[in-house]
């Protein structure tokens, strides 16, 4: 029975893993593009799902004086590497 428990456990979290990925990827190809003020619903539901899993890295790295002055966002890369760091593990289980 655990082990049961736990295929169901790790497949919700393949599967959010998965959806979080897609979210970050979608939010790194559209802010290629400009976009209005607002930005529409779909980009706002973008960074409401991706920026809780960005920005705990994006404040130590401002803590830290991390790639201050670089024109890429180092942070969202590091969470996204992470992501898929978290992904593989899971598929190991």
């Amino acid at each position: 029975m655990p082990e049961f428990i736990t295929a169901i456990i790790v497949g919700v979290v393949r599967v959010l893993v998965l959806g979080i990925d897609t979210a970050m990827f979608l939010r790194a190809i559209l802010s290629w593009f400009i976009m209005d003020e607002e930005g529409g619903a779909f980009i706002t539901f973008l960074y409401t799902i991706t920026e809780p899993i960005i920005l705990p890295i994006r404040l130590l790295f401002e803590r830290m004086g991390w790639f201050e002055d670089a024109p890429l966002d180092i942070p969202f890369f590091v969470a996204a590497i992470t992501l898929s760091i978290v992904s593989t593990l899971l598929l190991g289980i």
